[in-house]
């Protein structure tokens, strides 16, 4: 067993015991939002890990705090460099989901809270190392990062990643694909508040008295969406809005919650420079900003892009077209990407409706990844 078809019909042997795997892993809720939760989840991964894997070779511990602590994993293997596989383990959906939406297969559609997003992918991260070993392949050395805070932007495990990025050769993002395509690409990410500042006044009695923060807000807010140049990919979203106490009472305060996204580093410099000029029309009131770059953008470089043709050459020796885009939303690949890294993102499930009702992924697309990763990570390591 050497090919990648040979791959594929081993992975396809064993897609119950795939299923069975995905079906234990998604009916262990891991909302990002319930630390309990996520330790459980931690608990059975790393059980899982050892049971399907083996010990590895070293294993480091990093506290998350509130948010869901975060585990690395070396496992040896052959190449000097090892390949850092990126998966995280929480999930958008609360607890007691699973009450009224069981984990469940129909055909080809597998359906449950996080399958799509992301459980799918270290599911397949898994087995395509499990494949290489039935098939004699050397295993690569791999470094894996499992993280319970991806959904809410990474805060505490941003920096455990960078640091976990040293010294490998490639990194594979297990989350999910878009369509199918595989993601040489992200927009970064800029989360920002602006805060206005008024003086209250009676609306009725002394209007003039008074400064107000909403309309400060209000002129902010038209400011900061001509910020936007969709053209160029730059979007400027003001999300949320609040402010005022009472409708007869000049407002003293108002606040607004800011997406922002960019596709490249000078457009996140105008953005900065625009939010820097933002000033109150009233000299009585003040606008201020807070917040900043929660996720650097991940450009297409010429590494990634030969990344993406390792596996598209590969792909093809399966049959398969593999596609590459780019998407507006981000992932922890961002981090490695903009250290200089070559990262190929969204090696995960084939499917659809992350963070919606309709999540599912195909299970033909699930064995069909599990093979071309399994295929990409020995090209890697025997690079």
């Amino acid at each position: 067993m050497t090919g990648i078809r040979d791959l594929h019909e081993w992975v396809r042997a064993h897609r119950e015991d795939l299923l069975a795997d995905l079906a234990e892993y998604v009916g262990i809720e891991t909302p990002s939002d319930d630390k309990e939760s996520l330790n459980r989840g931690l608990s059975w991964v790393d059980g899982w890990l050892r049971e399907r894997l083996g010990d590895p070779a070293s294993v480091r511990d990093v506290g998350g705090g509130r948010h869901g602590d975060i585990r690395v994993y070396d496992y040896p293997g052959s190449g000097k460099q090892p390949i850092l596989l990126l998966c995280h383990y929480d999930t958008v959906w609360p607890l007691g989901t699973l009450a009224g939406w069981p984990f469940t297969v129909d055909g080809d559609r597998a359906s449950g809270p996080g399958v799509f997003d992301m459980k799918s992918g270290l599911v397949h991260a898994v087995w395509a190392l499990r494949a290489l070993d039935a098939a004699g392949l050397p295993r690569p050395a791999v470094r894996l990062v499992l993280n319970g805070d991806e959904e809410i932007g990474s805060p505490a495990s941003r920096p455990v990643i960078e640091a976990a990025a040293a010294g490998t050769r490639a990194t594979l993002v297990f989350e999910a694909s878009a369509d199918g395509a595989v993601k040489t690409a992200r927009k970064g990410v800029g989360l920002f508040q602006v805060h206005a500042t008024g003086v209250e006044s009676h609306a009725g009695l002394d209007p003039a008295k008074g400064a107000s923060a909403v309309d400060e807000l209000a002129r902010a807010i038209l400011a900061l969406h001509a910020l936007s140049d969709p053209a160029a990919g730059t979007t400027v979203n003001v999300g949320v809005i609040s402010g005022g106490s009472r409708q007869n009472v000049v407002a003293g305060s108002a606040r607004g919650e800011i997406d922002v996204r960019v596709t490249s580093a000078p457009e996140a410099a105008r953005i900065d420079a625009g939010l820097a000029a933002l000033t109150a029309h009233d000299p009585r009131a003040t606008v201020a900003v807070e917040g900043g770059w929660n996720r650097p953008v991940m450009e297409r470089s010429e590494a990634i892009a030969g990344l993406f043709e390792v596996a598209r050459g590969l792909a093809a020796d399966l049959g398969v077209t593999l596609r590459e885009c780019s998407v507006g939303g981000a992932s922890d690949g961002n981090f490695v990407a903009a250290l200089g890294h070559p990262v190929l993102d969204g090696f995960g499930a084939v499917g659809d409706g992350a963070h919606a009702r309709h999540e599912h992924i195909s299970v033909e697309g699930m064995l069909e990844r599990t093979a071309l990763a399994a295929a990409v990570l020995h090209h890697l390591g025997a690079a």
